[in-house]
C-alpha cells in the first residue's frame, strides 16, 4: 500500500491549474504521478471519452506507469484500463499524426523510418557531398595533417560530417524549419557560409530521400505533429477534451518541440503536471533536450511550484556525498560558468516512520580511490583492480546486487570481456552485447573472405574466429597446431586441393593428434566449399545457411536470425547493395559503432533485482533510474569529466580539424542565429560556440556524475585512468569528492 509522504502528499492532492515539481533521485515521482492518475480516475474527474494523458521519456517507463496505475485502480474495486493513456512523445505523437496524416501533408500509408536507416540515407547523401565540396576539408583541415592520408579522407572527415549534418537535421526540425523554408531565409539574408551550406545540401537530399521512400524520421514525426494540432482547430478542440490532464514525467529531458506540442494539447484550460530533476538532464550534447524548459517552466507566476526532496534509496553518507556535488559545484567550482550546472533541491534521507527508510549508514563503504591507473594498449590497471575487487566480494554478497557504470560502450566491453576471461557473469547495458559483437565479428569476417576467396590472409582471419565453433565432439587439439597446420597451406588454392594428411609428414610434432587435426581442417574445408557454393544466395539466406552450419546454442541461432532479417531490411533498401556493404554493416556492430536492438531488457523494464549474484556494465546514460546495492564508477578523468581547463580534451572536437573547432556546435549555432534572423551572430568568430559548447559538454557531465553516485544504495567505488596515451588528470569533481571524504574520515576518527 502507497502511503504518501508529506511532500508527495502535496502532488497527489493537485487537481487544477499546472504543477512544476523537482524531484530528487529515488523520491518515488514515477510512484506519485501513478497515484494522482489513480486517484483523479477514482474521483470521477473525468467526462465521457475523456483520459489522463501520460508521457514519459523511454517505453520501459511506458509499462512501468501502466503497471502501477492499474494496480492503484484494482485496490479501490475499478476495471483496470480505462481513463488513461501512457505514451512516450514519439508514441504520442505517431498517434496524432497517424489519426489525421492529411494534416500533416502525408498520405495514409506513410512509413517511418528507423534510426539505422536513417543513418544510412545522412552516410550517402554526406559522401556525395564531400565529393562535391574537397574545398570545405582544405578549409578546416589542420595544417598539421595530410589531406592525402587515406584514413583521414575515408573514415575521419566522413564521420565528421555526418555528426555536422546529422546535428543541423535535428535541430532545424526542432526549429521546425523544412529545407525550403531554410533556403529562402538563406536567400533573405544573403548568407554564404560553409558550414550553413553544408548543413543545407545534405539536409535537403536527406529530405529527398525521405520523400523517395514515401518515409519520414522520428524527428519529422515530432514536427509534423506539432503542425497537425496547429493546422485544425477543431481537431485541437477534440485532443484537448480528450486529455483534459497532461502529466509529463522526466521533464528536464523535454525539448522545443515537446514542450511546444504539450503546451497546445493544454492550451488556457487545461491541466499540466511537469515532474523532473535539471540535475539529471544528461542527453543535451547530442539531442535537442534542455533542461531550461523545466527550470523556466518552474519560474512561471501561475505554476504552483513543489519538490520532491525526499529519498529513500541511498545511505546517508551516499546521500551527502552527492549533496556535497552540489554544494561545490554550486559554490566552489574554478570556473563559473560551471555553477550553474547542478542546483538544488539537496537530497534528503526519509522521514522517521516510513515505509521505504534509508539503508543503514556506511560511511566506510564509501572509496574515492585517488590513483591514476594506467589503461593503454598494454595493460588497464583500472579495470584489473576493478575485477579484482569485485572477485573479491562477490562470493559472500550473492544476495545483493552491483554495476560497472562506464562513460564510453567500448570501456564496458573492455571491462566485460575481463570479467568473462576471470569466470564472472556479466549482464550488459550497452549499445551491443557482447554475444551480439562477437557473432557479427564472426558472420562480417566470414563475409570478407567470401568477397575475396582467393585471400588466405582473411582465410586464416576467418579461421581464427570460427575456431570456437569448429571443435569436434569428444576432441581436444591444441589450437596453435591446427592454425599452425592451416597456414603451411599457404594459399587458399592448396589448401581447398592439397591431401592434408600428407602435410603431416612435414610436421612430426603433431603426429600424437593427427586424426582429430586432419578431421577439423577437413570439416573446415567441407564447410569453405559450401559456403563458396552459398554466395549467390540473398544475404538474408547465406546468413542463415553460414548460422545453421556454425551455431548450436539457441541464444546464437536466434540472434543470426535477426541478424538475417535486419539484412533483408537493408538489401530491400538498397537493392544494388552487396556483400562488402552487408559485411561493413555487422562490422560497424561488432565494434560498437551502431546500435543493435538484439535480446535486451533494456526496453522491456529491466529490474536490477533480478540479477543478484551478477555484475551490470552499462552506461552512466543507461542506468538512470536503476539502483544498484554496490556501484563502481570508472574513468572519472578530465576526458571523460572536462571542467573547461586548457589542458581538458573534447570528444566532439577532432584532433585534424583547424582551432580545436567543434564544428557541429559551430553548424548548430549559425543555424540558430539564421532562425533568429541575427545576421551579427551568423558572422560572429568561429570558435565562440566551440567555447560554449565546452561550457555545455562539462556541465552535462558533472550531472552525469551525480546521476551516477546517486545510482548506489550501500556501497560506491570511484576511480579514475590516466587514458590511452597517459595524458589525462583526475577530474576536478573527482578531487573536490576525494577531498570531502578525506575530511569526514578525519572527523569521524
Amino acid at each position: 500500500m502507497f502511503k504518501p509522504r508529506p511532500m508527495q502528499q502535496k502532488v497527489v492532492a493537485f487537481r487544477r491549474g499546472k504543477m512544476g515539481i523537482a524531484a530528487v533521485p529515488g523520491s518515488g515521482k514515477t510512484q506519485t504521478l501513478s497515484y494522482l492518475a489513480a486517484n483523479l480516475i477514482r474521483e470521477d474527474c473525468l467526462k465521457e471519452g475523456q483520459e489522463i494523458l501520460i508521457v514519459t521519456l523511454v517505453r520501459s517507463a511506458v509499462e512501468n506507469f501502466s503497471t502501477r496505475i492499474e494496480g492503484f485502480i484494482r485496490q479501490s474495486g475499478l476495471l483496470p484500463g480505462y481513463g488513461y493513456r501512457v505514451r512516450t512523445l514519439h508514441g504520442l505523437a505517431h498517434e496524432i499524426v497517424r489519426e489525421r496524416p492529411d494534416l500533416a501533408g502525408l498520405s495514409e500509408h506513410f512509413q517511418i523510418i528507423d534510426e539505422s536507416e536513417s543513418t544510412r540515407i545522412l552516410e550517402g547523401a554526406a559522401q556525395v557531398w564531400m565529393k562535391q565540396h574537397p574545398e570545405f576539408l582544405l578549409e578546416f583541415t589542420d595544417e598539421a595533417f595530410d589531406l592525402n592520408d587515406r584514413k583521414l579522407r575515408t573514415e575521419q572527415w566522413p564521420k565528421n560530417i555526418i555528426t555536422i549534418a546529422g546535428d543541423f537535421i535535428r535541430t532545424a526540425k526542432d526549429l521546425t524549419l523544412n529545407p525550403n523554408q531554410l533556403r529562402d531565409q538563406m536567400q533573405a539574408l544573403s548568407v554564404s557560409l560553409p558550414l550553413i551550406q553544408l548543413g543545407f545540401d545534405i539536409y535537403t537530399d536527406y529530405q529527398e530521400a525521405l520523400r523517395y521512400r514515401s518515409a519520414i524520421d522520428f524527428d519529422d514525426l515530432i514536427r509534423l505533429a506539432l503542425r497537425t494540432i496547429q493546422m485544425d482547430p477543431d481537431y485541437l478542440k477534440q485532443l484537448q477534451y480528450r486529455w483534459p490532464y497532461i502529466l509529463e514525467d522526466e521533464a528536464q529531458d523535454s525539448s522545443q518541440l515537446q514542450e511546444k506540442i504539450l503546451r497546445t494539447l493544454c492550451g488556457t484550460e487545461n491541466n499540466w503536471i511537469r515532474v523532473g530533476d535539471p540535475n539529471q538532464a544528461i542527453y543535451e550534447t547530442f539531442t535537442t533536450a534542455n533542461p531550461r524548459y523545466l527550470l523556466n517552466f518552474l519560474e512561471e507566476p501561475d505554476v504552483l511550484a513543489w519538490s520532491l526532496p525526499n529519498s529513500g534509496r541511498s545511505t546517508l553518507s551516499i546521500i551527502n556525498l552527492a549533496n556535497h556535488l552540489i554544494k561545490w559545484t554550486t559554490q566552489k567550482h574554478p570556473v563559473l560558468a560551471l555553477r550553474q550546472a547542478l542546483s538544488e533541491p539537496l537530497i534528503e534521507p526519509t522521514p522517521m516512520g516510513d515505509p521505504q527508510p534509508n539503508p543503514p549508514d556506511q560511511p566506510q563503504a564509501i572509496h574515492i580511490y585517488n590513483k591514476g591507473y594506467l589503461s593503454d594498449a598494454t595493460k588497464d590497471q583500472e579495470i584489473d583492480t576493478i575485477v579484482k575487487s569485485i572477485q573479491h566480494w562477490l562470493p559472500e554478497n550473492l544476495d545483493k546486487t552491483v554495476a560497472v557504470l562506464v562513460t564510453r560502450n567500448d570501456r564496458g566491453a573492455d571491462i566485460v570481456n575481463k570479467l568473462t576471461q576471470v569466470g564472472i557473469e556479466a549482464v550488459e547495458m550497452l549499445k551491443t552485447s557482447k554475444s551480439t559483437r562477437e557473432t557479427a565479428t564472426v558472420l562480417a569476417n566470414l563475409l570478407k573472405f567470401l568477397i575475396e576467396p582467393h585471400n588466405f590472409g582473411k582465410l586464416l582471419t576467418c579461421f581464427k574466429n570460427l575456431l570456437p565453433y569448429l571443435t569436434l565432439e569428444d576432441q581436444v587439439v591444441s589450437k596453435k597446431d591446427l592454425f599452425n597446420l592451416l597456414q603451411s597451406t599457404r594459399t587458399v588454392d592448396n589448401f581447398l586441393k592439397l591431401d592434408l594428411a600428407a602435410l603431416l609428414d612435414k610436421t612430426p610434432s603433431m603426429e600424437n593428434n593427427a586424426v582429430e587435426l586432419i578431421a577439423l581442417l577437413t570439416e573446415f574445408r567441407r564447410l569453405l566449399l559450401r559456403w563458396l557454393q552459398a554466395v549467390i544466395l540473398p544475404i538474408d539466406q547465406l546468413i542463415l545457411t553460414l548460422s545453421q552450419d556454425l551455431f548450436r546454442q539457441p541464444a546464437d541461432l536466434a540472434l543470426s536470425h535477426h541478424f538475417a532479417l535486419f539484412l533483408e531490411s537493408l538489401q530491400k533498401s538498397h537493392p544494388d547493395w552487396e556483400l562488402p556493404e552487408f559485411s561493413d554493416e555487422l562490422t560497424s556492430i561488432a565494434e560498437s559503432k551502431r546500435k543493435f536492438e538484439g535480446f535486451s531488457d533494456e526496453d522491456t523494464g529491466f529490474d536490477p533485482e533480478d540479477y543478484k549474484g551478477k555484475v551490470l556494465v552499462a552506461t552512466m546514460h543507461k542506468a538512470k533510474g536503476l539502483e544498484w546495492d554496490r556501484v563502481y564508477l570508472v574513468s572519472v578523468n578530465n576526458y571523460d569529466f572536462p571542467s573547461v581547463q586548457p589542458y581538458d580534451q573534447y570528444i566532439s572536437e577532432r584532433y585534424f580539424v583547424r582551432d580545436h573547432l567543434n564544428l557541429p556546435a559551430e553548424a548548430v549555432a549559425q543555424l540558430r542565429a539564421l532562425a533568429d534572423g541575427k545576421v551579427d551572430k551568423l558572422y560572429a568568430n568561429l570558435g565562440e560556440a566551440t567555447l560554449q559548447a565546452r561550457i555545455d559538454y562539462s556541465a552535462e557531465r558533472l550531472r552525469l556524475l551525480y546521476v551516477g553516485i546517486t545510482r548506489a544504495k550501500r556501497e560506491l567505488i570511484i576511480t579514475w585512468n590516466t587514458g590511452r596515451k597517459n595524458d589525462c588528470q583526475a577530474a576536478f569533481p573527482f578531487i573536490a569528492l576525494h577531498e570531502y571524504i578525506k575530511e569526514q574520515s578525519h572527523d569521524s576518527a
